[in-house]
């Protein structure tokens, strides 16, 4: 009987488990629409609007020049863009912009740093960004001025912590991927008037779902979570009190192996020997015993050598050893 009940209770455990598990799993997007490739664009897969190519959108540190033989670099420690052209054997920078002042600054979350540079159309085009949810792109003119500093044409600023862009010669856009605190930023640009006139062309936000939110969706009224809460903790007292069954088996078990086994044989006891011996064999022994231990002792002299000494003093009640030396001798 106590097996069926165990049993049971395993299966009725093991339902509770998967009715909670389909109660609270999220909701899985439904299957994508199906459709073929448009005309003009192969790879595309069955069922996806898009086409198969992609733009690689990649923060680039450096940007080379090769009719030039020049490089545009990102110095992020002094939030920077340099120009750098070969200088025989060497390199020489001839331009340089800004992008934030570091400058006795402590807010480091708020300093604007390069993260991405391109040159397009005879352009420099930089992408920089804080820690924030601050971004902006600038349109630089690629000739410096006498200070060594580069033109800001134009610049389009986002809410967002943009790191990486990329322009799309064939839609006339620039393309800028960010992030934020919930979720994932694209801003499209249109360059389609000149880089001098670049304007925010459309901006697209993802939210990341927390898993908080995901099971909210799936179970509005929390019936599941709470099921699966209360078979958790049965699950939990189930096994305590399997636990502790089993101890008791092997405890009960234990004890009674051992009191079981024979008792240990033991020698014969002073009773017994004693029936078989004489007594006075035992009171000669106890009384050599005794005697020897007698004379382990010295005989000493009981004779009382205290003297009484008939004076009014002694050493112990005499007040001249009392008193100061000092105050005797005056």
């Amino acid at each position: 009987m106590n097996k069926i009940a165990k049993q049971l209770v395993a299966i009725f455990v093991g339902v509770l488990f998967f009715a909670g598990s389909v109660v609270a799993q999220p909701g899985q997007p439904g299957p994508a629409p199906q459709g073929t490739a448009p005309e003009g664009q192969p790879g595309a897969p069955v069922g996806c609007p898009f086409s198969a190519a992609s733009l690689n959108i990649t923060p680039t540190e450096v940007c080379y020049l090769p009719g030039l033989e020049a490089f545009v670099v990102v110095d992020s420690i002094d939030c920077a863009v340099d120009l750098l052209i070969r200088d025989a054997d060497s390199m020489c920078r001839i331009g340089r912009f800004v992008t934030d002042n570091i400058y006795k600054r402590h807010d480091l979350k708020n300093i604007v740093r390069p993260k991405s540079v391109s040159v397009m159309d005879g352009k420099i085009i930089v992408l920089a960004s804080s820690q924030k949810d601050s971004s902006y792109i600038a349109v630089l003119n690629m000739t410096p001025n006498e200070n060594g500093e580069f033109q800001v044409l134009k610049t389009v600023g986002f809410r967002s912590n943009a790191y990486a862009f990329s322009a799309n010669h064939i839609a006339d856009e620039i393309i800028v991927v960010g992030k934020n605190a919930v979720g994932y930023d694209i801003h499209i640009l249109d360059i389609s008037g000149g880089l001098e006139n670049v304007v925010s062309k459309t901006d697209f936000h993802y939210h990341v779902p927390m898993q908080s939110e995901r099971i909210l969706a799936s179970d509005p009224h929390g019936f599941g979570l709470g099921l699966v809460a209360i078979c958790v903790v049965f699950v939990a007292l189930i096994c305590i009190w399997l636990i502790m069954m089993l101890f008791s088996s092997i405890i009960r078990k234990s004890t009674e192996k051992n009191a079981g086994k024979p008792a240990v044989a033991k020698g014969p006891s002073i009773g017994a020997i004693a029936s078989g011996v004489d007594g006075e064999v035992y009171a000669a022994i106890a009384a050599a015993i005794y005697a020897y231990e007698q004379d382990l002792h010295d005989e000493e002299d009981t004779i009382i050598t205290i003297q009484k000494v008939e004076r009014a003093w002694t050493p112990w009640n005499a007040k001249f050893y009392n008193m100061n030396h000092y105050f005797s001798n005056r």
